[in-house]
């Protein structure tokens, strides 16, 4: 995909459908959702519009995987000092988002650039529903 409005659209509905018929409980699906939502948007942001992005989201044993891969680098994500409940604060969020959501994020160095790769886990028992 490319990033845009529309294209993010479409994974959002793409990740939502995929996962139900994978057997995913809602909340988690909506969690997948969001994160992958955020880390197209820190590429937006970091690249521009029409950067071409490589997303995956898998439902896996215990979790769901979600993986965004950019062209760029030498952006690294670096987490701001902004609390979850500022409602002061315009960005710099979306990382502690990430931290809670899907616990031990991490980025890796690529050939054509970055993937960041997350797991939203399931919950207790690693049930999907």
């Amino acid at each position: 995909m490319h990033s845009s409005a529309e294209h993010l659209r479409r994974v959002r509905r793409m990740t939502g459908t995929a996962l139900r018929e994978a057997g995913v409980a809602h909340e988690v699906a909506e969690d997948a959702q969001l994160v992958a939502s955020e880390l197209i948007g820190n590429a937006v942001a970091r690249c521009g519009p029409f950067v071409p992005l490589v997303v995956e989201v898998a439902a896996e044993p215990v979790a769901v995987s979600v993986k965004v891969h950019d062209p760029d680098s030498g952006h690294l994500p670096r987490r701001a000092q902004v609390r979850l409940d500022d409602p002061s604060a315009e960005s710099g969020r979306g990382l502690p988002l990430l931290d809670q959501l899907a616990p031990g994020w991490h980025t890796v160095i690529t050939p054509v650039g970055k993937q960041i790769r997350c797991r939203v886990p399931y919950g207790r028992g690693g049930d999907h529903g």
